[in-house]
């Protein structure tokens, strides 16, 4: 039955890790991420930070061994660039995804992991919170790379949007002045719950498989 148990666990990380780049693509394209709409940096940020807290702690509990963490999150971001790939093929630019940056955040995990002697309550607490702040920090400095994000939402507009969802002058300030502070709040809360998901899911699945 150690196949079967290993083979449940492997399809569950590749699972994820391909649900993540679809994420990634709806919620992450250069309209919804890139456009300066801060609403929308800050439900992006949440939504990666847990996503990729769920899948990287399963992971890494499976294993055990610190590293695998970062090991998973390098996979979605293989993922992700192969769908920029495609993107690039239909004859959009390359910008028109912007790839998360879960590396670091997955390398805090990690670290916590490695540095708490492999305590799975520390990683789903403070490598959680850890995840969580992190990821939005690292994401807008990404941001601040990518050259005049809202100028290519209104240039390569995606002929399948209605017209709700076409690309506006983002309002700064008018909901709230500090998107990061925000998104890494919020995230941080979050992703402590997820986490625990996730470590849980790695336990259910093991009596699943002994029963």
């Amino acid at each position: 039955m150690v196949w079967l148990r290993r083979t449940t666990h492997y399809l569950f990380i590749v699972v994820v890790a391909v649900n993540s780049t679809l994420l990634t693509i709806n919620a992450g394209d250069y309209i919804f991420y890139t456009d300066w709409a801060w609403t929308s940096f800050v439900v992006f940020s949440i939504s990666q930070s847990t996503m990729l807290v769920v899948g990287a702690i399963y992971y890494m509990l499976f294993t055990g061994v610190p590293g695998t963490a970062t090991y998973y999150a390098t996979i979605m971001t293989i993922y992700t660039w192969v769908a920029k790939g495609a993107w690039f093929a239909l004859g959009y630019l390359y910008d028109f995804i912007v790839t998360p940056v879960w590396i670091p955040s997955a390398m805090l995990l990690d670290l916590t992991y490695w540095a708490t002697r492999r305590n799975k309550h520390a990683a789903i607490i403070i490598g959680g919170t850890l995840v969580g702040l992190s990821l939005p920090i690292f994401n807008m400095i990404n941001l601040l790379l990518v050259r005049d994000p809202l100028e290519m939402a209104f240039k390569y507009p995606r002929p399948t949007l209605p017209p709700y969802m076409t690309p506006i002058e983002p309002q700064v300030g008018k909901f709230y002045n500090s998107p990061v502070a925000l998104g890494s709040g919020a995230g941080a809360v979050l992703s402590v719950p997820i986490a625990a998901l996730g470590a849980k899911l790695n336990t259910w699945t093991y009596r699943w498989m002994a029963a």
